[in-house]
């Protein structure tokens, strides 16, 4: 993920309505003059004002963890055989940045969580880049080693698209493309939606308010394209956010943007319940079943 970069506003065309503004702001109705064609000064001011405060939340985050998550990818609990496949992919917080240890990372957290309660093996490849947006998914899979064919995958994307002010309508087609993909592998695929951007103190408000509207009409997308693919999905904004609101030293790594070893914690917790049923659903396929949705 990364912090908002407000655009340049156009110059207004003769009739006085400015041919572009911020991807975000139109689509959460902010500044609703310029989207109706009308140049207000509540309209050029309300850009001004997001363009000042995406520079300022920039400032305050920096980029203290760098831009590589750890490795953590291994074989867990290797002696109890019969290894799960786990894939990642998606952008820094399926890749786990801001986790102090390799073991604290999303994908880590969730193999051990797996391995605990299947008694199995758990096989992690973390295919995750910090920075990717839903458009990244598709160079994810293409990386991907020859014949590899995973047992269940985990797509947590979507902020990066939000704070580059790319809409649900551009980023969306990319993630059930991936899910597709997946699919013909042999995966059983979970979303994680888009987090809650909202809960992110570095950003001020009312520019913290936009993102929140934002981000939860891009997870309200990511899950409708899941469920169109008849896979199951995990509102992480809904079911986490409240956490990192309400106890943003703990949820947040040092950078208060990016989670913790705890934030990957909590929310491994809301992932793994649905993993397990997934995983229960493709080990009692009959054999020479398909993999895909049931």
């Amino acid at each position: 993920m990364s912090p908002l970069q407000p655009q340049t506003p156009a110059q207004p065309n003769p009739a006085g309505a400015p041919k572009r503004w911020p991807r975000l702001v139109r689509t959460v109705g902010i500044g609703a003059a310029a989207t109706a064609g009308t140049a207000t000064a509540a309209g050029a001011a309300a850009f001004y004002l997001f363009k000042a405060q995406g520079r300022m939340a920039r400032r305050r985050i920096g980029k203290p963890l760098g831009e590589i998550a750890l490795n953590a990818d291994k074989t867990y609990k290797k002696k109890l055989g019969n290894p799960v496949r786990l894939l990642i992919l998606g952008d820094s917080i399926a890749a786990g940045l801001g986790a102090e240890r390799p073991k604290d990372t999303l994908g880590a957290r969730i193999a051990r969580e797996l391995a605990k309660k299947t008694d199995r093996a758990v096989n992690l490849r973390t295919a995750a880049v910090v920075g990717s947006e839903s458009s990244a998914l598709e160079n994810q899979i293409d990386g991907l080693p020859e014949g590899y064919r995973p047992d269940l995958a985990v797509i947590v994307v979507g902020g990066n698209d939000v704070t580059h002010r790319i809409s649900p309508a551009q980023a969306v087609p990319h993630l059930s493309e991936a899910i597709v993909r997946l699919q013909a592998l042999g995966a059983r695929v979970v979303v994680g939606t888009c987090p809650d951007l909202g809960t992110l103190r570095p950003v001020p408000q009312p520019l913290r308010s936009v993102v929140r509207v934002a981000s939860k009409r891009m997870a309200a997308a990511q899950a409708q394209a899941a469920e169109s693919a008849g896979v199951k999905y995990v509102l992480l904004g809904r079911l986490a956010g409240p956490l990192f609101r309400d106890h943003p030293e703990e949820m947040f790594s040092v950078d208060r943007f990016h989670p913790s070893g705890t934030g990957y914690r909590r929310t491994a917790k809301f992932l793994v319940p649905v993993l397990l049923k997934e995983l229960a659903v493709r080990e009692s396929a009959a054999p020479g079943a398909p993999d895909g949705p049931q």
